[in-house]
């Protein structure tokens, strides 16, 4: 028997007060697209270790609904890792993976299967605006996504486009191939290929609770999508490294000279200060760079499975 035409993949952790208003909008759309096409579907929960009443309201779904599955990790992996899991275990022909804070609207979707049926393989989500969102979050969103694009080469990664996304098949598959413990799956999908393109969404307000990416996840994750898919910040340690030795040789040369050519003594004691604390910051700077990259290499050779799953819901034979 074959899989469904359309998987949703849907990362979940604390979001009890929006699971009922969730599951209202994904029956409603899902039935207009059974209705419509007759399309079948398959909807996966990934319960991202949720510490609320998250996991009983999903249980109570798929008890109703046996199309809505439920991936149940052992504890709290990430966001990255619960997309990871759905993917996994999806047997779309389309998959689209979106948040579960409706700040991704089930709507859109039907944009994104008008594009794949056209020949795509990769339908992503731009957010022409953003509602409800700080100034800073979106200055910083901004900033990083071109600072991003900038630090690769071979790989194009879209400008105000978050997870949001369908993906074909082929390219899913190719998605389970790939097994790094820092993902950054937005730049995965980048740089796998494929035909795509993208649709332009408004991006509305959460409906309930808090954001799950406060500033300290946010740089985390910046750092994670940076030192995934370039070694510029290695090369900015080598040139700020010869930056700071041209300033310290400079600074030399200029001490020796009032040394030997100027009149009295010139206290120094100010020039070594800075020149000082910029060897000492070049360093620790270089240091750290290297470290992020070296904490990784150390990550991978583990080779320690990406999640667990405590629990599964409605799964039963695997699609390949």
């Amino acid at each position: 028997m074959g899989g469904p035409t359309l998987s949703l993949v849907l990362p979940i952790f604390n979001e009890a007060e929006i699971i009922p208003e969730l599951a209202r909008r994904l029956k409603s759309f899902l039935a207009d697209l059974g209705s419509g096409v007759g399309e079948s579907w398959e909807v996966i929960f990934v319960n991202d270790g949720s510490t609320d009443e998250s996991a009983t309201l999903l249980q109570a779904l798929a008890v109703a609904e046996p199309r809505f599955k439920i991936l149940s990790f052992a504890r709290n992996f990430g966001h990255q890792m619960a997309i990871t899991a759905g993917l996994d275990r999806a047997e779309g022909d389309a998959v689209v993976v979106m948040d579960a804070d409706l700040q991704d609207p089930p709507e859109v979707v039907n944009e994104m299967l008008v594009r794949w049926r056209e020949g795509f393989d990769v339908v992503f989500a731009i957010r022409s605006k953003r509602h409800g969102e700080s100034w800073f979050k979106k200055l910083t969103a901004a900033a990083f996504y071109r600072l991003l694009r900038a630090m690769l080469g071979g790989v194009s990664i879209p400008a105000d486009a978050g997870d949001f996304r369908l993906m074909s098949r082929p390219v899913v598959l190719t998605m389970r191939a790939l097994r790094e413990q820092h993902r950054f799956v937005r730049g995965m999908v980048a740089w796998v290929g494929f035909r795509q393109t993208a649709v332009r969404y408004e991006r509305p307000a959460r409906f309930a609770g808090e954001t799950k990416y406060p500033f300290r996840k946010m740089l985390r994750f910046a750092i994670d999508g940076i030192t995934s898919f370039s070694t510029v910040p290695l090369r900015m340690a080598l040139w700020l490294g010869v930056v700071a030795g041209g300033v310290a040789l400079i600074g030399g040369l200029w001490a020796v000279y009032v040394k030997l050519f100027g009149e009295g003594v010139v206290p120094g004691w100010t020039t070594i200060m800075i020149l000082v604390a910029l060897g000492s910051s070049a360093q620790l700077m270089m240091t750290g760079i290297l470290g992020e990259y070296v904490g990784r290499i150390y990550e991978e050779v583990k080779r320690r499975p990406l999640y667990i799953v405590r629990e599964e819901t409605n799964f039963g034979d695997r699609r390949g």
